[in-house]
């Protein structure tokens, strides 16, 4: 334990050092942010409210979902609290969370921060979100065309360009499009094999990220899928009574993670102006999943906050970690209902019995989604991972 401790505070100490440095010579500057904005395309893991506008089943503006967050009021977050993509807009220096764009608040000055495009329920292949009444990752590139219009008005051409530039991209597809989508729709499981679904899948990524370039993005983090095989409502659907994580849907996801991770290698060839990251949640995952009493708050997280305290006016955000506080205790069900299939209204609602007290045991917060809690955890992987995007 000693020298995996002492190498995770020798990675954050690099880091925290190339953060500093960027802050006393960079955007920081004029600003309390590490970069200007956050502007995120994708599904219900990063989805902070765009459903609420929408005729869809996929919805999470009511409780118990958003019990945890600020006033203990539901957001349209799918789940009890914070999104790890929340919790990385806080980690560099965010005050307010770019709002979804479909809500009002995408309006104004708040655009100046960046906006939220996410839709739960999509998916990369636009026809995962028809079917599901959810935005396609068409028409989330659609409505970043006209919020880059909105951001000129607002901040002046010259502004948004540089806004539009330096912005951190968020990028999360693809759980949607195989628990969703492929493996239950005999059109596309009796016809295509997960690895030729996995190609098809990441051509389309490979053109999304060559049309936001084009359209000036050029720090692009891409979530990679998570082990899907082993999320609670995965194992009551496709574990055949067994409570073990899905073998052959987690080797689909990592088989998915090469080809993603391959094409990323070959864009960022062709385009020596990308900066572009894969994100691994897999691994991360995983392992609160197979050990969960081995997790939780992690004193290398304080020690992160620490070193970030080169100029603590713009770094600490007083998330006060407790060294070795806590630890999970829930892996295999979800805190919402029995956390085995809920999710949705239909089943995770302020009338489902036996949703937990506390979150802060489990691993999920419903049978899909991560808790508050592991969120933390999902959040501190990807600002490691994602060093190369900021510096």
């Amino acid at each position: 334990m000693g020298s995996k401790l002492r190498g995770a505070m020798g990675i954050v100490s690099v880091l925290s050092l190339v953060l500093c440095t960027f802050i006393n010579v960079g955007y920081a500057q004029e600003s309390t942010t590490l970069v200007p904005a956050i502007i995120t395309f994708g599904d219900s893991v990063v989805d902070v409210g765009n459903n609420d506008y929408l005729p869809t089943i996929f919805k999470a503006d009511y409780p118990p979902y958003g019990r945890d967050f600020a006033n203990q009021k539901p957001t349209g977050r799918f789940c009890n609290g914070k999104l790890a993509t929340d919790i990385t807009a806080e980690t560099l220096g965010f005050t307010t969370y770019p709002a979804p764009y479909l809500s009002p608040q995408a309006s104004g000055n708040n655009l100046l921060l960046g906006v939220n495009f996410a839709s739960a329920a999509s998916g990369y292949y636009d026809k995962t979100a028809i079917s599901y009444h959810a935005i396609t990752l068409t028409q989330q590139l659609v409505y970043y065309k006209e919020y880059q219009s909105k951001l000129a008005k607002v901040a002046g051409s010259k502004k948004a360009a540089s806004i539009i530039k330096d912005a951190l991209y968020i990028v999360s597809f693809g759980s949607s499009d195989f628990v969703q989508n492929y493996y239950i729709n005999p059109l596309l499981n009796k016809v295509y094999t997960p690895d030729q679904y996995s190609s098809f899948l990441v051509s389309i990524f490979t053109s999304f990220i060559k049309d936001l370039h084009k359209l000036g993005a050029r720090r692009i983090g891409v979530t990679s899928l998570p082990p899907m095989g082993c999320l609670p409502a995965t194992i009551t659907l496709f574990g055949f009574g067994n409570n073990g994580c899905v073998s052959r849907i987690n080797s689909d996801a990592q088989g998915f993670n090469k080809k993603i991770n391959a094409a990323a290698s070959q864009l960022q060839k062709q385009l020596s102006s990308l900066k572009l990251a894969i994100f691994d949640i897999y691994t991360p995952l995983l392992d609160l999943v197979i050990n969960p009493a081995k997790n939780g708050n992690d004193p290398t997280a304080l020690i992160f906050y620490d070193h970030f305290a080169c100029d603590a006016k713009i770094i600490n955000r007083g998330r006060g970690i407790k060294i070795g506080s806590k630890r999970f205790v829930e892996s295999r069900r979800g805190c919402c209902g029995t956390g085995t299939v809920e999710t949705t209204s239909f089943l995770c609602n302020p009338k489902s019995f036996g949703t937990c007290s506390n979150a802060t045991n489990y691993v999920f917060w419903d049978s899909v989604h991560p808790s508050q809690e592991a969120n933390q955890v999902l959040a501190d992987a990807l600002i490691v991972q994602g060093i190369s995007l900021i510096g």
